[in-house]
């Protein structure tokens, strides 16, 4: 049974649109997360046409009912969940974005405006991971050599496993700072 308080810190977990919670990076990110005392939201959604339409209006509204008023201390996003960027720049809240897409303008937008509280990796092998598009951010920008869109690298699920590994480590440092 977890052991967390109204005081532990929470963390939003957000899925991709085909990379959902039991997808490896977040599956682990929600255990890790859960064995260093903090709570957990993480809101399940559908990516249907309305959603591709205007994923950062879709994705607030999701978090606006999945928060039900409290405020998160950190954001973990996965892909179409990083369409959160636009909302945790304005509400101040840090985060780790993993593989953004960073071909949506409002997405790179966010990204270039976001200070050093906020990490983003992406793979060498993903074409929507450009770093090169948000020149100028305090953000931290991590390319993971060889990694496609889900952050493997394809055909080796030994090297996959290792630099998620080293992905989750990340999100882990971000997490034991709170």
């Amino acid at each position: 049974m977890d052991k967390v308080s109204s005081r532990s810190p929470l963390v939003l977990v957000l899925a991709g649109a085909g990379y959902g919670q039991q997808a490896p990076l977040l599956w682990w990110t929600d255990t890790l997360v859960r064995q260093a005392g903090c709570a957990v939201v993480a809101p399940r959604w559908t990516v249907d046409h309305t959603a591709e339409a205007d994923p950062v209006r879709f994705v607030e509204q999701a978090l606006t009912t999945a928060l039900a008023g409290r405020r998160p201390d950190l954001v973990v996003a996965k892909s179409f969940g990083c369409a959160a960027l636009p909302w945790a720049l304005a509400e101040g809240v840090p985060g780790v974005w993993l593989t953004p897409v960073l071909t949506d303008a409002a997405v790179r937008e966010a990204l270039a405006a976001a200070g050093e509280v906020h990490t983003a990796l992406g793979g060498s092998a993903d074409p929507v991971w450009r770093p090169e598009l948000v020149r100028g951010t305090r953000a931290r920008l991590q390319t993971v050599d060889r990694a496609d869109h889900r952050l493997e690298v394809p055909g080796d699920w030994r090297a996959s496993q290792r630099l998620q590994a080293d992905v989750l480590a990340v999100v882990e440092e971000r997490v034991a700072a709170l």
